[in-house]
């Protein structure tokens, strides 16, 4: 079993117990989601693998659940490929961030733009942290009791401590990016010619 979405399905049956495929769409985006994209198109065919390799199962044979969903649980075999797998060194994946890429290349972008996209990125990851804060108060409220209660909240607390780290490191960008000279470029500047060369023959004097 190489796809991770079935460590997130099978991690998510860990802690809710039953859910249908539906449901685990709700819970990845109030979760999980916000550090792991997943493709929800991956989760009802993996949730047919995983029963067939008796990692999960229907909770209700022939029935359907809230909706007429049907919903699954996690087997004892499937509790077990999850702590495995939990055991394993976790692998680094190559980032791709398109706002550092063409922060990257900014001498190229014309003026203020990169000042434009600093600040957009400033706007969203307020948005994001507002958010992050306000579901870290809904936690504490409702689930401080909850088993699984401060794994929520180390997970949490690493997001909002990068979201900071950035709006903290996008002050100083801006800075740098509004200095005299510091503007992007239009166009291609040409390659710097070599010294000229001398005639041939000499000046008569």
């Amino acid at each position: 079993m190489q796809s991770q979405t079935a460590y997130v399905i099978l991690g998510l049956l860990s802690i809710e117990g039953e859910q249908s495929g539906y449901d685990m769409r709700k819970t990845i985006q109030g979760s999980v989601g916000y550090f792991w994209g997943e493709s929800y198109g991956q989760i009802y065919p993996m949730l047919r693998r995983l029963t067939a390799e008796g990692l999960i199962v229907p909770s209700r044979q022939g029935g359907k659940g809230r909706g007429g969903r049907r919903e699954y649980s996690l087997t004892a075999a499937g509790r077990e490929r999850l702590r495995e797998w939990l055991a394993v060194p976790y692998r680094v994946d190559p980032p791709r961030d398109e706002f550092l890429l063409k922060l990257f290349f900014g001498r190229e972008a014309g003026p203020g733009v990169l000042v434009r996209h600093v600040r957009e990125f400033q706007e969203k990851n307020r948005r994001v942290l507002a958010t992050i804060e306000e579901i870290g108060r809904m936690g504490r409220d409702r689930n401080a009791q909850h088993p699984h209660f401060r794994y929520w909240m180390l997970t949490l607390e690493y997001g909002v401590a990068q979201i900071r780290a950035a709006l903290k490191w996008s002050e100083m960008a801006l800075k740098v990016l509004q200095q005299p000279g510091s503007e992007g470029r239009r166009g291609v500047e040409k390659k710097p010619r070599g010294p000229a060369k001398k005639r041939r023959g000499t000046a008569r004097q």
